[in-house]
């Protein structure tokens, strides 16, 4: 039985020497496996929920509620092992947030990870990702910080891609000077941009998030705890090989050969679960473009 809260558990790992590696939970026999593996932390991936939960891509289709549930479930499964919770964007505006952050706690998360982009999110190693204004984000920050009682909050940004590697820096900059525990760079794309954010981000602890097929080239562990990164999370490591795993039994169940490679990549994997026709749905419904409707 757990003497101490989740938060203190991840900020005791956070005080302590070496890397920390919180692979990737979405179900319970996921999160089984890795207390059982001996891992201190897990992370509970919004993809892996939206794929194995609900057959859905990683574009801001699951709900709130939907991830609170599933991070309770997870967080007994687990036991002592502290778990750092993706919660996209906070589910809408900073009072939104407010309500995030307590039904997150009260799930019994170590963490809440909050991101910079627009509503509706995309999965970070995707293109075409929309941000929010660092303004408008420093303002969920702020509820999440003052919501909290027990859990870190992790600050995420997405500017890598839409604005560039320096103005991403600058965002994650001002998300510690704010107050954030732990600053999220996502989706680095060369070891010199690992190497350069380890260097120019200052005053929270750093995450890093490795994805594979992604965007990010795959890194030791012993190179990013000597770079100063304190935590790695690899969302996909059990669920690339999960699908894998079913796809080969299921094609030789028909007498028919599968190309794993699909399931690979993210882009691959959410083509699985409909990646294609949701996105042509959000297409099909965008009012920003000519016309004021999807018939204008």
């Amino acid at each position: 039985m757990a003497t101490t809260t989740a938060g203190a558990r991840l900020r005791a790992l956070l005080e302590s020497d070496g890397l920390i590696i919180a692979p990737g939970v979405f179900d319970g026999i996921s999160a089984h496996l890795v207390a059982r593996s001996g891992f201190t932390a897990a992370y509970l991936t919004g993809a892996g929920v939206a794929a194995s939960g609900f057959g859905l891509p990683d574009i801001g289709l699951v709900t709130q509620t939907e991830m609170t549930e599933r991070a309770r479930m997870l967080t007994g499964v687990l036991g002592d092992v502290p778990l750092i919770a993706d919660a996209d964007t906070g589910y809408g505006a900073p009072l939104n947030v407010v309500r995030t952050v307590r039904d997150y706690e009260r799930s019994g998360v170590a963490a809440i990870q909050l991101e910079d982009q627009a509503f509706p999110k995309r999965c970070g190693h995707l293109p075409d990702k929309e941000l929010a204004s660092t303004g408008d984000f420093l303002a969920k920050l702020a509820a999440a910080l003052d919501a909290r009682t027990d859990a870190l909050i992790v600050a995420r940004t997405d500017a890598r891609d839409p604005l560039g590697l320096s103005a991403a820096i600058d965002r994650a900059n001002a998300y510690a000077a704010a107050g954030a525990d732990v600053v999220f760079f996502e989706a680095p794309q060369s070891a010199e941009e690992i190497e350069r954010i380890a260097a120019e981000v200052k005053g929270a602890p750093l995450l890093i998030n490795m994805v594979q097929g992604g965007l990010t080239p795959d890194t030791s562990a012993k190179k990013l705890a000597e770079l100063g990164y304190r935590i790695a999370i690899h969302p996909g490591v059990a669920l690339g090989a999960a699908a894998l795993a079913m796809l080969e039994p299921l094609a030789a169940l028909r007498g028919t050969v599968t190309d794993g490679r699909p399931a690979e990549t993210p882009a691959g994997f959410f083509e699985l679960v409909g990646l294609t026709e949701w996105s042509e749905l959000g297409e099909r419904y965008r009012t920003d473009q000519q016309g004021d409707t999807p018939w204008g």
